[in-house]
This record gives structure tokens, C-alpha cells and sequence, in this order.
């Protein structure tokens, strides 16, 4: 049985306070925080379709938030978007809902409804949220229908070396150990050991090589897996 995974959360803010502490608190409530300081890097790592929900500020340098939000879902990206802004307006909330916000939250919050309205929106967007298709570079891996495809050509995968990748895109721009693909992957297999890990990582990198894309997965010696590519490189 494999383990669910942590909720996922990009939280876009421009004051390096706010991001960290909001960073610290969805930590301490299990959950995988990545953060982001201006509206281009929240748009290329948003567009990669691996988290479950976004924490985004309205005033941002290089991109504001409703042009990101805008973008994203030009893109067809669902990913669901709680804006977040000291501007208490109705015609500002309104605009951000108009956009394909899912909530809005007024600066300054209360932590305790900030992550009361993320759980919220977690449990509405309910399992279908992790079926969309994750993007990386020309790769592509659709959860829906369980394929793997590259340049729009579909590359065979068996179902646990999906979930390898499944894991590692889902993920794209952090480190993944061992132990983590582990419990993701092989769940409460006993028998499972760190060895198998290693194994299936080289059947999915042969796969990827295969076909051109083997530089999308890497391994960072002493502490795992890193699926990235040149333009989440710079962002990281």
C-alpha cells in the first residue's frame, strides 16, 4: 500500500519574513512548502502542475499576481490559487475570483484560517486534483491515464516505475531521498530495501535516455533524486 503524500504548497510572497514564516508553519503541519519571491519564478514553477495549491500575493515584482493567476489558467494549469493581499476591497476580490482564484485572504491573517482555508481547498478539489498532468520541460506525465510522454510521444512505463517518476516530477526542483521514494512508491513493504530504490531509479533513467530526456533526473550524491531542468535550475 503506498503512502499518501504531503499536500504540496507554493507560497509566493515578496517579503522574505512572510515567506519564511509561512514556510516554518506549513511545515509544522505536514505539509511540503516551496516558496517563491517574484511572479516570473511562481509562473514557471506553478506551470509545472506538481502542486496542490498556491499561496499567492497580489503586489509582486516582475509579474503581480492576477497576471500570474491569468496565465496559469491560459495554460489549462488548475492547480487551485488562494490570493493573498492587503488590499480589502470587494472589486479586488472580485477581479481575483473573476480570475479563477479559489479564496482570497486579507493581509494581515490569522495563521490558524490561512491553513484552515488551505485544507478547505484541498478536500474541494478532493482526489481529481492529482490526476492532472505534470510538466517538465518536453516531458509529460499524465496521471489520469497513467502514460509517460516525451515530445508528445508516448514512452512505456511499468506501473511501479511510474510512480517512481510519478514521485519525482510530482516533486520537480527538490531533492528526493531514498527513504521518501520509498515509503511514496513501495508504501509498508517490509521486504523493500534502499537497494530496490536504486534499481528502479536507473530502469526509469535508462527509459528517460532512451528517448533524449535523460537530464531531466539526477542523482545528488548523499541525500537522493532531483528531477529539474535548465529554466527550474535557475529558479532554484
Amino acid at each position: 500500500m503506498m503512502k499518501l503524500v504531503k499536500p504540496r504548497v507554493l507560497v509566493v510572497d515578496d517579503e522574505p519574513g512572510v515567506r519564511k514564516a509561512l514556510q516554518r508553519g506549513l511545515r509544522a503541519e505536514d505539509m511540503d512548502v516551496v516558496t517563491a519571491a517574484d511572479g516570473p519564478t511562481a509562473l514557471q514553477l506553478a506551470r509545472t502542475g506538481s502542486f496542490d495549491v498556491v499561496l499567492l500575493d497580489i503586489m509582486l515584482p516582475g509579474l503581480s499576481g492576477y497576471r500570474v493567476l491569468e496565465r496559469l489558467r491560459g495554460d489549462g494549469v488548475t492547480t487551485p490559487v488562494l490570493l493573498v493581499s492587503a488590499k480589502d476591497g470587494e472589486i479586488d476580490q472580485a477581479d481575483g475570483l473573476d480570475l479563477g482564484a479559489d479564496g482570497y485572504l486579507v493581509k494581515p491573517f490569522s495563521f490558524v484560517v490561512l491553513v484552515a482555508q488551505v485544507r478547505a481547498v484541498l478536500r474541494r478539489a478532493g482526489p481529481e486534483a492529482s490526476r492532472g498532468v505534470l510538466k517538465l520541460s518536453a516531458l509529460e506525465v499524465d496521471r489520469a491515464l497513467r502514460q509517460v510522454r516525451w515530445d508528445g510521444r508516448e514512452v512505456p512505463f511499468s506501473p511501479r516505475e511510474f510512480a517512481l517518476l510519478e514521485v519525482l516530477v510530482g516533486r520537480s526542483g527538490t531533492v528526493v531521498t531514498k527513504d521518501e521514494l520509498l515509503r511514496a512508491v513501495w508504501g509498508d513493504e517490509q521486504s523493500v530495501t534502499r537497494n530496490l530504490v536504486e534499481v528502479y531509479v536507473g530502469y526509469v533513467r535508462r527509459k528517460l535516455d532512451a528517448v533524449g530526456a535523460g537530464a531531466l533526473l539526477r542523482t545528488v550524491r548523499g541525500h537522493g533524486y532531483l528531477a529539474s531542468d535548465t529554466q527550474l535550475d535557475e529558479v532554484r
